[in-house]
């Protein structure tokens, strides 16, 4: 594996990433958050797939493959790593000033972790010099897997929003219930993928984006919100 290799899958892993990125932020270009904010969420999206392998190969070292628990707290450690660093990028700083803001953030924080995410899966195919397949892959991973992560960390942000003129006390409660409904999405199309292969993949991905279109509405409804 060489330095052009690597550069490849980053661009094959990135760049797809950064076309949703743009999407997204084109919904809410009326108050956009600061750039800087936005590229450090970015960042720390990314480096919260680093972070959250170790964690995944002890749960798996622990637990055993083949588990459905094993399943949910993956899609646990990485909805909750996603989270953490949208947190420290931007939710806890004065740029989330407005509801619409928490989901921007976890929905930047969810790119950069997918953005990884490819990236580590372009590596074999395109190290292999299997260029067909990594371009499969990475398709399939720009409609599929990018998507999810999208939905699942907006689903949380739906979440925050939806709270923020709220007590702290239930703000809590609903940063909980997204986290827990975000993990069961997670979960949920983990094991559609895993038990029906690649029979139904494209129906599997038409539900989600159909979640995707019911975010959209969550998200003009988040704009609309007033104390």
């Amino acid at each position: 594996m060489d330095i052009t290799h690597i550069t490849w899958s980053a661009l094959g892993g990135i760049l797809p990433a950064l076309v949703w990125l743009v999407f997204w932020l084109r919904v809410d270009k009326k108050r956009p958050e600061p750039k800087g904010k936005i590229v450090a969420t970015f960042i720390l999206g990314m480096l919260a797939t680093l972070l959250v392998l170790p964690v995944e190969g002890f749960l798996e070292h622990l637990i055993g493959r083949g588990s459905i628990l094993l399943v949910l707290l993956w899609s646990f450690a990485e909805e909750l790593f996603k989270y953490i660093a949208a947190f420290f990028a931007g939710l806890h700083t004065k740029a989330n000033n407005e509801p619409i803001d928490a989901i921007i953030y976890l929905l930047t924080a969810a790119l950069g972790f997918a953005a990884m995410e490819n990236m580590l899966f372009l590596l074999t195919p395109i190290g292999d010099g299997l260029l067909l397949d990594a371009i499969i892959t990475g398709n399939m991973r720009f409609i599929g897997a990018s998507v999810l992560h999208t939905l699942s960390s907006g689903t949380i942000g739906v979440f925050i929003a939806l709270s923020f003129y709220r007590k702290r006390e239930m703000k809590k409660i609903y940063i909980f219930s997204g986290l827990i409904l975000a993990t069961l999405l997670h979960t949920l199309f983990n094991l559609l993928i895993i038990n029906k292969a690649s029979d139904n993949i494209f129906g599997i991905f038409v539900l989600v984006w159909v979640a995707v279109a019911i975010l959209l509405i969550f998200f003009e409804k988040a704009k609309q919100l007033r104390p």
